[in-house]
């Protein structure tokens, strides 16, 4: 992939500031972090439109954006590509480790499915798709 095609990847609030940015970084990923762009307090449906209209590959643990309406509304509004660590009772570095183990097949993950989309980020660093961009704009559509 060539550095103009490189992904940015956005870091959200809820996996902390260092941990999963740092690793990220030393790998060779370009990271944007929430408190950097967004108030601490920033709702996810304030913050979503404007990630997913940047095109940066969203990172979370909170796996509510891909159940509440008003958040999948909002990625499928922006065309976000959300990616969800699955299991959230993990330590900074532990998430860390999962993302960076996960890198590539986000990148992959992102080029060969059509944005907007929410897939899921497990241990091993393997991605699955969970809501795709049909069951997104159908939902949109709907309201």
């Amino acid at each position: 992939m060539s550095k103009k095609n490189k992904p940015v990847f956005f870091v959200d609030r809820a996996l902390g500031r260092r941990s999963v940015a740092e690793a990220l970084r030393k790998a060779g990923a370009t990271v944007e972090i929430h408190d950097d762009h967004f108030p601490p307090e920033a709702l996810d449906v304030e913050w979503l439109p404007v990630v997913g209209k940047h095109g940066w590959l969203i990172l979370t643990k909170d796996d509510a954006i891909g159940r509440r309406v008003l958040e999948q509304m909002a990625v499928a509004a922006s065309g976000a590509r959300v990616f969800v660590l699955y299991s959230a009772n993990l330590t900074g570095p532990e998430m860390a480790d999962i993302f960076v183990a996960a890198l590539s097949s986000m990148q992959r993950f992102s080029q060969g499915n059509s944005q907007p989309f929410i897939a899921k980020v497990y241990k091993r660093g393997l991605v699955r798709g969970w809501q795709s961009r049909t069951q997104l704009l159908k939902l949109l559509k709907s309201r």
